[in-house]
């Protein structure tokens, strides 16, 4: 839709003047029953979709922005659309490399929110974020938190199996990070229902359940959690999918599971699919993102430990390759020096640089005329890895499929 039709069909939407109260929205998300929801919906896809190809950041959020002051306080569906419209402008804020902003504007939208299933895709989102800044979060974290629910009429997400799915997702993605394998186990309870049937905007919440069953070594089950994922992806319209946001949106989601699933059949010993995998979730990085987003580099890290493994099983050698494709991710991460000093302080994407940096001075020191520069790289990988299941020569060690491995998610940019 043009910016002018866009402007017109605002101006064609009835404002009532005492708002009623909100229907519950459909579980679906689909553009709703409603002329609010309906230009809500257009609007985000047009700003979302274009905001890269056709116009600007800033005109995108003008748009949303202008979409929101219109439809707010209208007639039935006008809060749903507002709170559509508000997880957008959190994923154009995340794209625009503003983390914090988009941080803030989902907490708005989940004291707004007009059902539970907006506020769980906030809080989702907003869970997203603060894994992907490297924060302390305890798994008792919820949707509950800071909103007052006297004022909601809704239905609790408790109550919703699906919404419950996506909550409880969450909460096992934060207690493997925390190292806590066996309370991400009790997330994982029932979630065998949902995971990859691509209802309900689950998808993500799925590759989450497929990557703790990666983990813990059932590689036949996460095989079919990340494969439902992905027929789901390709079967699915995604500019439908309008109860996500920021990095867990369908187009994230996607890229996980297909960098996911190329990492389980490397640690599969599945090489030739692996590399097809892994060759496809970088194509669609480069294509999302551009060809040096940090997303781009954490991919790139991912097929440069598949050819660690492949010449480790086939007693061939690949140094060149695995190098140039580590120089390439540190580069693209924007990795400091291994001479700079403060590894404690904050850094964007420390558990994959640390674990490029860990992968790449094994090549080093395997080579007597780069052996020095190998230790120094080495001692900063180690004090910079903050992974609390494994150690980073555990990380570095896998062998076989009983041993313990680590998942790097790209949705979050952590290791797992």
């Amino acid at each position: 839709m043009a910016m002018s039709s866009i402007r017109s069909a605002l101006a064609r939407v009835p404002i009532a003047p005492k708002l009623r109260p909100p229907r519950r929205f459909a579980a679906t998300a689909a553009a709703g029953d409603t002329q609010p929801e309906r230009v809500a919906a257009e609007m985000v896809r047009y700003a979302l979709g274009g905001a890269v190809r056709r116009s600007s950041p800033e005109e995108a959020m003008w748009i949303l922005e202008q979409g929101a002051s219109n439809l707010q306080g209208g007639g039935e569906g006008s809060a749903e659309a507002v709170g559509m419209l508000m997880l957008a402008m959190s994923t154009l804020l995340y794209r625009s490399g503003r983390r914090q902003d988009a941080m803030e504007k989902l907490k708005a939208t989940q004291q707004v929110a007009p059902s539970a299933a907006f506020r769980v895709a906030a809080w989702e989102a907003l869970m997203g974020l603060h894994m992907e800044a490297g924060q302390e979060i305890s798994n008792s974290v919820s949707p509950n938190d800071s909103v007052d629910l006297s004022i909601k009429d809704d239905s609790k997400w408790s109550d919703q199996d699906h919404l419950k799915f996506r909550v409880n997702a969450i909460k096992g993605l934060i207690a493997l990070l925390n190292g806590e394998t066996e309370s991400a186990q009790l997330f994982a309870d029932g979630c065998r229902d949902f995971a990859g049937h691509g209802k309900h905007q689950t998808e993500s919440a799925a590759v989450s359940y497929g990557e703790y069953l990666h983990c813990v070594g059932d590689f036949p089950m996460a095989t079919q959690v990340y494969e439902g994922v992905l027929e789901a992806a390709r079967m699915e319209d995604k500019s439908g999918n309008l109860l996500t946001a920021a990095n867990m949106i369908p187009e994230e989601v996607s890229l996980g599971a297909t960098c996911s699933y190329g990492q389980l059949l490397s640690h599969s010993g599945k090489f030739g699919e692996a590399e097809d995998y892994l060759t496809r979730a970088l194509q669609k990085a480069e294509e999302q993102f551009g060809a040096n987003h940090p997303k781009v580099g954490i991919v790139l890290t991912c097929v440069a430990r598949m050819y660690k493994l492949k010449a480790k099983s086939e007693g061939s050698s690949s140094i060149m390759v695995q190098e140039g494709l580590y120089r390439r991710a540190l580069e693209v991460l924007k990795a400091p020096s291994i001479n700079s000093e403060g590894t404690n302080k904050h850094l964007d994407w420390r558990d994959i640089i640390s674990l490029a940096r860990g992968e790449y001075s094994e090549l080093l020191l395997i080579q007597s005329n780069r052996k020095a520069e190998g230790e120094r790289m080495k001692e900063w990988a180690e004090g910079a890895w903050r992974n609390r299941r494994l150690t980073l020569a555990q990380a570095l060690d896998f062998s076989e499929p009983s041993k313990p491995t680590i998942v790097v998610d790209t949705r979050i940019g952590r290791i797992l």
